[in-house]
């Protein structure tokens, strides 16, 4: 066993004794989620309040902040299924929280460069921020067309994983190279669901058969000329349903 594998099983060990702890006391899992954006938002409150001065410090506030939200975010789906309280609402509400929670920290970064008169790293957390938003947005709506869309790299445990090493490095100026990384990235991931799901989805359209143009309720069936003289039929075409119902036999009278 590798240090690795053990450091990942301690870890799981300390995990799952959170989870069968929080499972005990039969809370809601919707209640986890929403206590992860709460921390969350305390985290994007200490990058807001950050300025020249005290900014190492905020931001390790920050990170430390963000890794104990991330352990709502783990748990909530493990405590879901001990407890058997998996339910479609809860898959729903977990993504949405999961959207505000990412835009709520790019919103704590864009003010505190804001206020620091940053102009370009305001401009590039706004588009790190929709970036992110079009990843998941990219995800959901290719599922929801071809079935599924596992294509691309920053999912958002890498983007949290960036953020919060910016955070806690950032004496050493390490939150913008990871909002670099973050741009690059999450847009590459975006152009790669958005190639991967239109050739997906012309296949499906390939496969698909044709449709039969509808027919003719009615069909005009054309008059032979008479061969001998005879009564003129003011009659110029007769349609199948009414042909059908000459030709007939007609039933005996009693």
């Amino acid at each position: 066993m590798t240090w690795t594998s053990a450091f990942g099983r301690g870890c799981g060990v300390i995990l799952q004794a959170i989870v069968n702890g929080l499972a005990l006391t039969r809370i809601s899992p919707n209640v986890l989620t929403f206590v992860g954006l709460l921390i969350n938002t305390a985290a994007a409150i200490f990058f807001g309040l950050a300025n020249s001065h005290n900014y190492v410090r905020f931001f390790l506030y920050a990170g430390l902040v963000i890794i104990g939200a991330g352990i709502f975010d783990m748990v909530d789906g493990r405590v879901a299924r001990q407890t058997d309280q998996v339910t479609v609402f809860g898959a729903f509400f977990d993504s949405v929280i999961d959207r505000y929670s990412d835009v709520v920290l790019f919103f704590g970064l864009l003010v505190f460069y804001a206020r620091g008169n940053r102009f370009f790293y305001v401009v590039l957390a706004g588009f790190v921020m929709v970036t992110s938003l079009m990843v998941s947005y990219t995800r959901a709506r290719s599922e929801a067309l071809i079935g599924s869309c596992k294509v691309g790299f920053m999912e958002r445990p890498e983007r949290v994983v960036l953020i919060i090493l910016g955070a806690l490095f950032e004496r050493w100026g390490a939150m913008a190279p990871a909002l670099w990384v973050l741009a690059v990235l999450s847009t590459i991931t975006v152009i790669h669901r958005i190639s991967y799901t239109y050739t997906m989805a012309k296949g499906l359209a390939l496969d698909a058969p044709a449709t039969p143009a509808p027919a003719s309720s009615v069909e005009p069936v054309p008059i032979r000329p008479a061969a001998s003289p005879g009564p003129v039929s003011n009659t110029a075409s007769v349609t199948a349903d009414q042909r059908e119902f000459i030709s007939a036999p007609t039933a005996p009278r009693a």
